[in-house]
Order: C-alpha cells, then structure tokens, then sequence
C-alpha cells in the first residue's frame, strides 16, 4: 500500500511539473542524492560526477514534456540519462568504450537502483553526523585524503583523526543496519 502511494504521489509531482517547470524542484529534491550516487560510483571524480549530475537535470528540466510514465521509477529516466552522459564523455575523451559496455551501462537494474539507494541514504546519514566527524569523512573518503592531510588540514593529532573516522564509521554503520531493518 505504501508503495503505490509513493508511486502515485510521484506520478503526481511528475505531472504538475510537466504543466509548471518550477515544480521540478521537488523532483529534484527527491532524486538529487539518488543521482548523485549513481553517478559518483561510475566516474569517481568529484568535480566530473557534479557537472554530470547537474548535467542530467538540465537535460531531465529540458525533456520533461515527453517524459511518459509507465509505473517505473522517475530515477530509473534520471540514471539513464546519467548513463548517456557518462558513456558520450567518455567517448568525447577518446576513451575506448565498447558498444557492449556502453549499453549494458545505459541498462538500470533492480540491484543498481537498490545500491544506488543504499549509497543516497548514506549520503543522507553523513550530513547528520557531528561536525568534526563528517568533516573528517568527507576529507578521507571523498576528497581521499590521507589520515595525516586531514589532520593537518583540521589542526588535530592523526590520532584524533583516526577516533573521529571510527566513530563516524560506526555510527552510519549502525544507522545503516537500522535502514535496512
């Protein structure tokens, strides 16, 4: 039951931003971190994975009016669309990328869109972490810092650091595992 109600409400914010395009912000909203982390786990580079993702919204805002729904989520249009973007990139970078590889890459699986709800949530989860500890994971695993930059860069010990990184570790572990449940 819940989920035909988020399906419908879905539905429905489609719909009144296909009529109003400043209603695309909620979808937005909604699909960001989603995107976000299909994307980030494709490319792997911060600065790239922003522009592709912003990219797919523009490009999402732009085909709105010939989005038709078909009871699939809007994320699985949004990462086909990040998929697309991310295979011309690389053709555009001169990378060989094999025709196979590009359309298994533009295909979004049950289980892809699964990790890619696992990884939003976690981005979710990271922003509510202490200050000092969500500094110190984005510094290691997002801007992949070492132990000793990071503790350079905050002005602590590296074995301040390496407490901060343990407690946040198990603090979205345990968030994690109570997501799951």
């Amino acid at each position: 039951m819940k989920a035909l109600k988020k399906e419908a409400d879905e539905r429905l914010l489609i719909e009144a931003a296909q009529k109003d395009p400043a209603c695309f912000a909620d979808l937005y909203e909604i699909n960001f971190e989603r995107v976000y982390a299909y994307v980030v786990k494709r490319v792997g580079n911060r600065t790239e994975t922003e522009d592709v993702t912003s990219e797919v919204f523009h490009q999402a805002l732009a085909n709105l009016k010939r989005f038709e729904w078909r009871g699939i989520p809007f994320a699985a249009w949004l990462f086909r669309i990040a998929a697309n973007l991310i295979s011309d990139r690389w053709q555009r970078s001169g990378r060989e990328v094999a025709d196979d590889a590009a359309i298994e890459s533009a295909q979004v699986s049950p289980a892809d869109i699964e990790d890619v709800e696992r990884r939003a949530t976690l981005f979710r989860l990271v922003d509510t972490l202490p200050v000092e500890q969500r500094r110190v994971v984005v510094l290691r695993f997002v801007e992949q810092k070492s132990i000793k930059e990071v503790a350079r860069e905050i002005r602590k010990t590296e074995g301040a650091v390496k407490q901060l990184q343990f407690r946040a570790l198990s603090s979205l572990r345990a968030r994690m595992e109570g997501a799951d449940a």
